[in-house]
C-alpha cells in the first residue's frame, strides 16, 4: 500500500513539527512507543513531557527509555494530561512544537480506563496556548468502544469550531474499512 497508514502518517506528521533539541509532549504515555519515538526527535538536549494516569503505563514507558538510554530527555508524570500547564517549565511555557494523544486504553490493561472528552479538550486547550506557531498536535482516535464513541461526538465539534484564522484542522482516515478504524486529528497552530 502506498498510502501511510494510521500510526505511519502520526509519526511522519509530528517528525515534521518536532526539531531537534525541541519540545514535545505525549499525553497518553501508555507502553512508551510515542514518547521514545519523541525522545528521539527532540535529542539529547530537548525534552517530553510524558503523562499517563496508570502507573503501569508509566512504569512500561520508563522501562522502554531505560533500555533505549532516553530516560534523561523525558518527565515522566502519573497525572492527567488536563494539568499539562501545570508541569512546563517556564522556558517551555509558549514552546511546544508537537504532541501526540493515543485516545481510548491502554492496550493489555484495564479497559474501564479510558480517555474521556473532557480531560482530552482540556489538555488541548492547555496545548494550543502553549503551541509554537507551526507546531502540531496529532490526536490518534479510537472509537470502536463505548466511551470512545462518546469522546469522538464530543472531540469533533470542539476541534472544528477552532479558528481557521489560527489554526488548520486535518483528519486524516480509511473511509471504507469496517469496525470503526482509527483516525487522525491534526492541528497546526498558524504563524502569527
Amino acid at each position: 500500500m502506498n498510502l501511510a497508514g494510521v500510526l505511519p502518517f502520526a509519526r511522519e506528521t509530528l517528525q515534521k513539527a518536532v526539531p531537534l533539541n525541541g519540545v514535545a509532549v505525549d499525553a497518553t504515555a501508555g507502553n512508551g512507543h510515542d514518547t521514545a519515538f519523541l525522545a528521539k526527535l527532540v535529542g539529547s538536549k530537548g525534552t517530553v513531557y510524558s503523562f499517563d494516569i496508570q502507573e503501569q503505563a508509566i512504569n512500561a514507558t520508563k522501562d522502554r527509555l531505560k533500555q533505549e538510554q532516553l530516560e534523561e530527555r523525558v518527565t515522566l508524570i502519573q497525572e492527567g494530561h488536563e494539568t499539562l500547564s501545570d508541569h512546563l517549565l517556564p522556558d517551555h511555557q509558549g514552546h511546544i512544537d508537537g504532541a501526540i494523544f493515543n485516545l481510548g486504553y491502554l492496550p493489555g490493561s484495564d479497559k474501564s480506563v479510558v480517555t474521556s472528552s473532557a480531560t482530552t479538550i482540556e489538555a488541548i486547550k492547555q496545548l494550543l496556548i502553549h503551541l509554537k506557531p507551526k507546531g502540531i498536535i496529532v490526536l490518534v482516535v479510537y472509537y470502536g468502544h463505548e466511551e470512545g464513541k462518546i469522546e469522538k461526538e464530543n472531540l469533533l465539534p470542539f476541534v472544528q469550531s477552532l479558528p481557521q484564522h489560527e489554526f488548520h484542522v486535518l483528519e486524516y482516515r480509511f473511509t471504507n474499512q469496517h469496525n470503526d478504524p482509527p483516525f487522525i486529528i491534526a492541528i497546526e497552530k498558524r504563524k502569527p
